[in-house]
């Protein structure tokens, strides 16, 4: 499974590239006067739409396949309406947007349902946090992990902030940690005994580490994504 998601990321990377290439060239070509593109009212759901098509290649979980698909489908609308090819008001487009995280909510209930029931019981507190799924859309969300045997897992910022506090928790070997940030902020606080590897991609963001290197090596935590235009910050 880790040799599948290194090999995914060069394709990701491309596809960035490719993006940022064909954004700069329209805005040449607008500047130029060979093209007569408002930009200031189709890059807005431009940006949605390829954040939701780097959301859907990064996800692991259905959740974050909806979360990304939703983006795609508001990016889309807006894109739509900004044409003149879909006449629609914001008083609809509002109960929709709230319908689809709704629905959002729902499947990752039904997972998370689900989940304990295709695996035999446990009896430890602590068994459900070795791998984190966490979502806040215009929101908050902030937990704190004490497991011995953490192993990862996506946390998902869409104009808001998740906090994971994993100080009293521990790795046996390697972790991967996916986030992906849009117009908001992932910190992840860490044991002083822990080395962090970033390998994210920020896109008008920034990703800061601020941990001491430890004495020992061998507990990694590899953090990967994305992070547009918010921040991603780990500390110890």
């Amino acid at each position: 499974m880790r040799n599948r998601r290194r090999e995914r990321n060069p394709a990701t990377q491309m596809i960035i590239g490719l993006f940022v290439i064909g954004v700069g060239m329209l805005f040449l070509l607008d500047n130029l006067g060979w093209l007569d593109l408002d930009l200031r009212i189709h890059i807005f759901p431009t940006i949605l739409i390829a954040a939701g098509i780097l959301k859907v290649l990064q996800t692991r979980t259905q959740s974050g396949v909806v979360v990304g698909g939703g983006l795609i489908a508001v990016g889309a609308l807006l894109m739509l309406k900004e044409m003149g090819y879909l006449a629609i008001d914001w008083r609809n487009l509002w109960p929709v947007f709230m319908i689809a995280a709704g629905v959002a909510v729902v499947i990752k209930s039904n997972i998370n349902r689900n989940a304990p029931a295709a695996n035999a019981p446990s009896l430890d507190k602590d068994a459900d946090d070795t791998v984190i799924n966490a979502t806040a859309i215009m929101g908050g969300f902030k937990r704190r992990i004490t497991t011995q045997d953490f192993k990862g897992g996506e946390i998902t910022a869409i104009m808001g902030g998740c906090e994971l506090d994993l100080r009293q928790s521990s790795i046996n070997g390697d972790a991967v940690l996916n986030v992906y940030a849009l117009f908001g902020g992932i910190t992840v606080k860490v044991p002083i005994d822990w080395t962090v590897m970033l390998e994210g991609t920020p896109i008008m963001g920034g990703f800061e580490e601020k941990t001491v290197p430890p004495a020992a090596v061998g507990k990694r935590l590899i953090v990967r994504g994305y992070v547009i235009m918010g921040g991603l910050e780990v500390r110890n």
